[in-house]
């Protein structure tokens, strides 16, 4: 398959969403030709020496759902996360993008994690997204999460606070079970970090001194 690449330094996940601004010349060219096509082009992580991705590099199709033209030619865009594939060749094309041919593929059979461990992952990402809420002052809500494990990995994948490098890894995984279990330590790790932040943050809430701080005098 052939497919127009914009490389980045985010990793897209099947089944998430993405926002993007789309503003250079040549991405601007890359976004009309897709909505006057399928709608789909492919996101992956810069080459190592170059912009274009190595052979080999995995990316995820983007098929865009909303766009909003700007004025002055810039859009801002929201992408849909679609099948996973690999680089196989860069394409000699007159598009002043790349372009790219490349082959889908998706998890292994027979990989699905046990039942308790999807479980545990689903407790173990709640606990983190309503720790994210209550850090950024945000009333405590529980995350909607997919049922069946593959999105649900995918979900979490997209939604934990972590550097590309480990997005990436959990992109490439082709086993929906190793995928769980890795986001499992991702998970303690990232929480751990979290915990000791809320400490701080609601600690300053109380002032310090275990209630909350007296409001400001009229005028002071």
């Amino acid at each position: 398959m052939r497919l127009p690449l914009f490389p980045l330094s985010v990793v897209l996940f099947p089944g998430t969403p993405l926002p993007l601004h789309i503003f250079e010349e040549r991405y601007r060219r890359m976004l009309a030709d897709c909505l006057a096509g399928d709608r789909r082009f492919g996101i992956t992580q810069p080459g190592t020496e170059q912009e274009a991705p190595d052979p080999g590099m995995v990316g995820c199709t983007a098929e865009v759902r909303v766009n909003q033209e700007l004025p002055d030619g810039r859009s801002n865009i929201v992408v849909l996360g679609g099948e996973r594939f690999v680089v196989t060749t860069l394409v000699d094309d007159p598009a002043p993008y790349l372009v790219a041919t490349v082959e889908t593929f998706d998890d292994e059979a027979g990989s699905a994690p046990a039942a308790p461990r999807v479980a545990l992952l689903r407790e173990a990402f709640t606990r983190y997204a309503e720790m994210m809420r209550e850090l950024s002052d945000v009333e405590p809500r529980s995350p909607e999460l997919p049922e069946e494990p593959l999105p649900l990995s995918f979900h979490v994948a997209a939604a934990v606070d972590v550097e590309p490098p480990i997005k990436q890894q959990l992109l490439v995984e082709r086993s929906t079970a190793r995928r769980v279990e890795a986001l499992l330590v991702v998970l303690t790790a990232v929480t751990g970090g979290l915990e000791r932040a809320l400490t701080v943050h609601r600690r300053a809430h109380t002032n310090g001194r275990g209630h909350r701080m007296p409001p400001m005098p009229a005028g002071g």
